[in-house]
């Protein structure tokens, strides 16, 4: 299991990022990004924490660990503009929290997102054409995911991920112990999202094609 979109207690999760690393090998992860919910307030002092972490602990947990943030309810005019710092700054995986149905995200974040420098766009709720399309000319990942309430629309997502050729990943937003999955969970999660089995094995190469990139 690959996942690039989870919460330590530098959020809103319960968990140190040791503990982490530790629960996540023992439910068969190859590799996951800690991505924090940040905005301009937080991002730079969250990115810091972790490179400090992975900096001092790395060589003593078998599983790739990514430095990552997720922005979260930005205005859509600030996205680029925090995106490209937290990547100067260090951030190895970008989310975007995106516009899912069960919150109040501000109209237009999607479309801001996909055409800025973010890996993820989380939980994209009715993504339009229009950003599904920018977001596979991008190279921007659109996620399917586990989570309760954001995985209303995964199938809509999916069928627009299709459509337009954008990349999909599965990830857990994970936010305590019970919110991590197996590879086999992870698979029916896609399998209920209208995915074949094809389709996907593709999105689990897409989460190593991802990692290769940028650890």
């Amino acid at each position: 299991m690959i996942d690039f979109h989870m919460h330590s207690y530098f959020s809103d999760g319960v968990l140190g990022i040791a503990e982490i690393l530790r629960r996540a090998k023992q439910k068969g992860y190859r590799a996951l990004a800690v991505t924090d919910h940040c905005d301009a307030a937080n991002m730079l002092d969250n990115i810091k924490k972790l490179k400090e972490f992975k900096k001092l602990s790395e060589d003593f947990y078998d599983i790739d660990f990514l430095v990552g943030i997720e922005l979260t309810h930005i205005i859509p005019a600030q996205v680029s503009d925090l995106a490209a710092r937290a990547r100067d700054n260090g951030a190895q995986i970008i989310v975007l929290h995106g516009e899912t149905i069960v919150e109040p995200v501000m109209p237009g974040t999607n479309l801001a997102g996909v055409q800025s420098d973010i890996d993820i766009l989380a939980h994209p709720g009715f993504i339009s054409d229009e950003a599904a399309q920018i977001a596979a000319e991008n190279g921007v990942y659109l996620e399917i995911t586990s989570r309760a309430g954001h995985s209303y629309t995964n199938g809509y997502v999916a069928k627009k991920a299709l459509e337009h050729g954008a990349k999909l990943l599965v990830d857990t937003d994970s936010h305590q112990p019970s919110d991590l999955i197996t590879i086999e969970f992870a698979k029916q999660i896609l399998l209920g999202a209208g995915l074949d089995e094809r389709q996907t094995e593709t999105v689990f190469s897409n989460a190593q094609e991802l990692l290769e990139k940028r650890k």
